[in-house]
């Protein structure tokens, strides 16, 4: 008779997401970055100049090594989850397109954040002030 480890299931599964995320993230930052026609174009349309399309991309590179290192995993999700809210809103808004692409990022993106969350909260927790004698 086998039996399952489901700890071993849930961090293999975590894993694959983590790895799948940074994956989608920075090829997305990156065509951002680059200067792809595409990406120009929906920030054109965004109205908030070229600038933004640079910072986007960062954020979205910078995310995603965050995603892969196991101390920041949850923040590098936060972030994400906070870029992609913000991408609904301006496909709802401003830009032409469908947002769900970016709902489902920010699903699997506040999935990793919750499964994470134990580990960021401890790393924003202040430090022990030294007691004063």
């Amino acid at each position: 008779m086998s039996h399952r480890n489901p700890a071993r299931g849930v961090r293999v599964t975590l894993g694959a997401l983590r790895g799948l995320l940074a994956f989608v993230f920075t090829a997305a930052g990156v065509a951002k970055l680059a200067g792809l026609p595409f990406m120009v174009e929906v920030f054109d349309h965004a109205g908030l100049g070229q600038w933004f399309r640079y910072l986007t991309g960062s954020i979205e590179v910078g995310s995603a090594v965050l995603l892969l290192t196991r101390r920041l995993v949850g923040i590098g999700a936060l972030v994400l989850s906070c870029t992609m809210a913000g991408a609904i809103i301006a496909h709802l808004t401003r830009v032409p397109g469908s947002p769900v692409p970016a709902i489902v990022l920010l699903i699997l993106s506040a999935t990793l954040a919750f499964a994470f969350r134990q580990r960021t909260l401890a790393l924003l927790s202040p430090l022990p002030s030294a007691q004063v004698l």
